[in-house]
């Protein structure tokens, strides 16, 4: 099988386990453990009230979620980056050692 057949495949299975959920669950809620954590709290403790505030908050949801993939994205960058270099500089050592 050719490379770029093959690595089509992949994106299309990680397309359908990505999408997938959002068309088989219309409607549903996917609320993420921030919102299930407090609502957890709530009901066990009315009267509970937060240690402190958040410095920020963002506008609005869609922003929150922007900047926590902004965060997942830029952290898997700099650590895939890292390890691509690292692994090409031990390949230099190695060629040069040879």
């Amino acid at each position: 099988m050719k490379p770029i057949a093959k690595n089509g495949i992949l994106l299309l299975i990680v397309v359908v386990l990505a999408f997938g959920p959002l068309f088989l669950l219309r409607g549903g809620e996917f609320a993420g453990a921030d919102d299930r954590a407090e609502k957890a709290i709530s009901t066990l403790n009315a009267n509970y009230e937060p240690w402190f505030k958040p410095l920020w908050e963002p506008p609005s949801g869609e922003v929150e979620t922007f900047l926590f993939a902004l965060q997942a994205a830029l952290g898997s960058g700099f650590v895939f980056y890292y390890l691509g270099y690292a692994k090409g500089k031990n390949s230099v050592s190695k060629r040069n050692q040879s």
